[in-house]
């Protein structure tokens, strides 16, 4: 299931900003045919925010620079694991000129997709990108087209890909990440005690060749003192001078140490606009479907009406219809009724009629 649900966000994460939620209610319809689980993973993909989907179309639109940007980050970790100042300062003029050529492209490609990248919006996407050259982990983000918020390094900790990725199975496997060489600090040379006795002594920078350095005069004593102290005190007082070279280092690798990065202010407020945006997004679409709903609605409510008032004008015409026929009834009525009392009068003249003639017949002249 997890190759169909990368293949159905692959398809759904190139589309345009405002077609996500009605091609993923599709896909979720269409997935369900065929597997439950499927749909509802498809329906559970979250929209991307502004600034990750600019970047996600730049990687499906534009693989080849997301591709300059994971190559330039190698070199760059390359470059830090040599400690090589020269390398790295050179590199970090290229990656400004890069990242801001590609942000370019980033923002044309969203054009092209029918929404354009306010400044807020395409720095969030720069930072992104550059969170792509400081770790192969993000650079995988970005380069898988699924990126859902936007990404930032700072430069010391490995970036936070956390809910950052819409299938985190589609990053795959990635290589180790490289930790640069450290160079010994001054705790982990050797000191004096730790030195062979009898050795000599390395000449000291810039000194000479073939004088020896001489020692120095608080060292002297000492040196004298650790001669006349029983075997046992040396000892510890070796050990006590091991430690404070210890932890000398340890205090000032504390003071320059910087804090765990802990989300700030603006970074839960940017995490909560995103959110809001997505559900205002929502929203909207929800909004226009129910607009168009409601203008469905409202055409058929005219419609109907009119066939009403039609139909109304029709009944008002067969009542007028029928009024006619029922006073034509009526008349027909009253004049049946009187041509029938004529009829019946004529044939009692009639009858009378034939009485007389009969009558008369009769009479003998």
């Amino acid at each position: 299931m997890e190759e169909e649900l990368e293949r159905a966000a692959q398809a759904l994460y190139a589309l345009p900003f405002d077609e996500f939620i009605a091609a993923r209610t599709a896909a979720a319809k269409d997935a369900a045919a065929s597997s439950k689980p499927l749909a509802q993973a498809i329906r559970s993909l979250p929209k991307p925010s502004v600034a990750a989907w600019t970047v996600n179309m730049l990687a499906h639109h534009g693989p080849d620079a997301v591709q300059q940007l994971r190559t330039l980050g190698q070199t760059m970790q390359e470059a830090q694991a040599s400690l090589d100042a020269a390398a790295l300062r050179e590199l970090a003029k290229e990656r400004r000129k890069l990242l801001g050529t590609v942000v370019g492209e980033a923002r044309l490609a969203a054009e092209k997709q029918g929404r354009k990248v306010s400044g807020a919006v395409a720095t969030e996407v720069e930072e992104t990108l550059r969170a792509a050259t400081a770790d192969l982990a993000a650079a995988a983000a970005v380069e898988s087209g699924l990126l859902l918020r936007g990404l930032s390094a700072d430069g010391v900790d490995q970036v936070d890909l956390s809910d950052a990725v819409a299938v985190p199975s589609a990053l795959g496997k990635l290589p180790p990440r490289r930790l640069p060489t450290q160079r010994p600090t001054e705790a982990q040379r050797p000191t004096e005690a730790q030195r062979p006795a009898g050795g000599t002594q390395s000449p000291a920078v810039g000194a000479p060749k073939g004088r020896r350095q001489e020692p120095s005069a608080a060292k002297a004593p000492t040196s004298r003192n650790a001669r006349t102290q029983p075997p046992e005190a040396a000892s510890r007082a070796d050990t006590d001078a091991v430690a404070v070279g210890h932890e000398k280092p340890r205090l000032q690798a504390v003071r320059t140490a910087r804090r765990p990065v802990t989300p700030s202010l603006l970074e839960k407020a940017e995490a909560a606009l995103a959110e809001a945006e997505e559900t205002a997004a929502d929203a909207a679409v929800e909004a226009a479907r129910r607009a168009h709903v409601q203008e469905e609605a409202a055409a058929d409510f005219v419609r109907l009406t009119a066939e009403v008032n039609e139909a109304r004008q029709r009944v008002r015409a067969l009542e007028l219809s029928l009024d006619a026929a029922r006073k034509e009834r009526e008349t027909a009525a009253a004049e049946a009724k009187q041509y029938a009392r004529a009829a019946e009068k004529s044939e009692r003249s009639a009858v009378l009629a034939k009485e007389r003639v009969l009558r008369l017949r009769n009479t003998p002249d």
